[in-house]
């Protein structure tokens, strides 16, 4: 008789499979469970990972300065006292400033009064001015060409420069001095400054020169405004600054006047020379001190009168005028200016 047999469970291989990876799993976890009740597993601590945001930062835009313009500290009085011949007209004339302000300061008339000698008056100073920024003077040459009147003309098929010279009634020379030409040939496209100034005159007539632009007023230089002279044998030079290079047929007008005297004493002459040297025989022969007066124009000769003189005309803005105090008095010494 034969024992009996166990129940035979057959398994598919995948099935198979499926219970091994199971186990194992299940294995793993049991494992896993016990090592960390043991302390023996530590997990990992996270690092946070730090991003950089850019920071804008503002960048200031530059601020414009002003720059601040010159001012001027008001000067104290000057006292001056009162000498012999001394008239408040005088006074004012001679330190530059108005017959009002003198005056005011010193509580005196509407007009002035009768001043007495040694008596003492607050003369107030002047308010300097800030000097005018240095300009670019145009010397002849420039002025003449920047006042030429010019036409820009260019060249067309078939132009030559005899003809363009007819056209606008200017010499061949002329056109090729202006474009820098050396010969008579030009070509279609050319551009050509035609110099209108240069036009020829008619027949029988004769042309008129171009008059150039008017020069800036001369800057007057020595002697200083309000200078004082008593010496008999002191030569006085006056002197100003160039306008510019003037041409064959300009100069300078120097103007002087005795305002003391009145109209009687005015002295006019014609230098091309930035200074001019007083004669003698016109300083003052009184021992009271004289108000001298002097300007300096830019002229210009247009021609001569039928006795051969020259005929002038401006050429330019009369410079402001200065003043000076000259006396016939035997003291010696150089220019000064009055005492407090």
């Amino acid at each position: 008789m034969q024992a009996p047999r166990l129940p035979e469970v057959t398994l598919s291989l995948p099935i198979a499979l499926g219970l091994v990876i199971l186990i194992l799993g299940i294995g793993a976890a049991i494992v896993f469970a016990v090592l960390r009740g043991t302390g023996r597993v530590v997990e990992p601590t996270q690092t946070p990972t730090v991003t950089m945001t850019p920071t804008n930062t503002a960048t200031l835009a530059p601020t414009a300065t002003n720059t601040p313009l010159p001012t001027f500290t008001p000067l104290p009085p000057l006292e001056y006292t009162i000498q012999s011949n001394d008239t408040c007209n005088g006074i004012a004339l001679f330190f530059n400033v108005s017959l009002q302000s003198i005056v005011l300061l010193n509580n005196l008339p509407a007009d002035c009064g009768v001043l007495s000698v040694g008596q003492k008056l607050q003369i107030p100073q002047p308010t300097p001015t800030a000097s005018p920024m240095p300009t670019s003077t145009l010397s002849g040459a420039e002025a003449t060409d920047a006042a030429c009147e010019k036409y820009n003309y260019t060249v067309t098929e078939n132009d030559t420069l005899s003809g363009i010279a007819g056209n606008f009634n200017v010499s061949m020379d002329s056109i090729k001095e202006y474009n820098g030409l050396t010969g008579d040939v030009v070509y279609s496209g050319q551009d050509l400054i035609i110099p209108l100034c240069q036009r020829l005159p008619p027949a029988g007539e004769t042309a008129t020169p171009t008059v150039p632009p008017p020069y800036l007023a001369p800057n007057l230089l020595l002697p200083a405004d309000g200078a004082s002279f008593v010496s008999s044998n002191e030569t006085i030079t006056l002197q100003w600054s160039s306008v510019g290079t003037l041409r064959e047929n300009e100069t300078y007008m120097v103007t002087v006047e005795d305002v003391t005297e009145g109209t009687g004493r005015k002295l006019v002459d014609y230098v091309t020379d930035t200074k001019y040297i007083l004669p003698r025989d016109f300083q003052p022969t009184a021992s009271e001190p004289h108000i001298i007066r002097w300007y300096v124009v830019p002229m210009r000769q247009t021609g001569t009168d039928k006795d051969g003189e020259a005929i002038w005309a401006t050429a330019g803005t009369a410079s402001e005028p200065r003043v000076f105090s000259w006396s016939g008095g035997s003291a010696s010494g150089a220019a000064t200016t009055p005492s407090p």
